[in-house]
């Protein structure tokens, strides 16, 4: 069995392990209002903002402290849009599986509300559970290429379709859970990336999915793997609601 690969960056010293959107393009400046990055001196994960104070990312994201750094674009500069605040609270879905990444959902709460204008907004969670082939978009600071490093500092996307269940579990047998699932191409050649981790796979307009795991990135047959958000809105009403 191949092993899983972690989409987020292990820390600035291995960063030629870690990997971002392959095969995407930049996104327009502040297209996606709602991407976060998760900073500890460099960037190793993304989220997104799904209230002025709260932030929705992967629990394999795990630090008990993290910068949060809203309105970016640019990460190497300062283009004056950024709103920057630590975590007050980092929360776990009490259940997440450290070895199988089921649940691989958490929380932020910010110290501080963030100011909501056109470089910073939130994202709808999800009012239903997504379908097979719809159109989604994932975006994140991650690898571009794969094999190979090539990481960006702006912003990429990638334009993708949702996968159907039965081809993620055959994909993926014994590892693919009614908690997750599948975003990408099964030809390969595109694909999320570790440095993409935690950020948003936004379809319709709602927040579907969380980068989570996959095997080599833009790796044909094996599409990225996603928390399916819809299956948590009563948990993350429920941690918003007591913090």
């Amino acid at each position: 069995m191949k092993a899983l690969v972690f989409l987020a960056l292990l820390g600035a010293a291995l960063a030629g392990d870690d990997e971002r959107i392959v095969g995407g393009y930049e996104c327009p400046r502040h297209s996606v209002p709602y991407q976060a990055s998760l900073n500890v001196g460099y960037h190793f994960c993304g989220g997104s903002l799904i209230s002025s104070q709260w932030v929705v990312s992967a629990a394999h994201c795990y630090k008990s402290r993290i910068q949060v750094r809203l309105g970016e674009h640019d990460l190497a500069v300062n283009e004056g849009t950024e709103q920057w605040m630590d975590s007050a609270r980092v929360i776990r879905n009490p259940q997440y599986n450290s070895n199988t990444l089921d649940n691989d959902i958490m929380l932020i709460k910010l110290n501080r509300p963030a100011t909501l204008n056109s470089y910073v907004q939130t994202v709808a969670l999800p009012s239903r559970c997504p379908v097979a082939d719809e159109n989604c978009l994932v975006s994140g600071w991650g690898n571009m290429a794969a094999p190979g490093d090539n990481f960006p500092d702006r912003l990429q996307c990638l334009r993708q379709p949702m996968i159907d269940d039965r081809i993620c579990q055959k994909a993926y047998p014994h590892q693919f859970t009614r908690n997750m699932l599948c975003s990408g191409f099964m030809q390969g050649g595109a694909s999320s990336c570790q440095g993409d981790s935690g950020g948003p796979l936004v379809c319709s307009g709602q927040l579907q999915g969380v980068v989570s795991w996959g095997y080599d990135c833009a790796m044909r047959d094996h599409p990225s793997v996603y928390t399916r958000v819809c299956r948590y809105n009563g948990w993350i009403s429920s941690v918003m609601s007591s913090n």
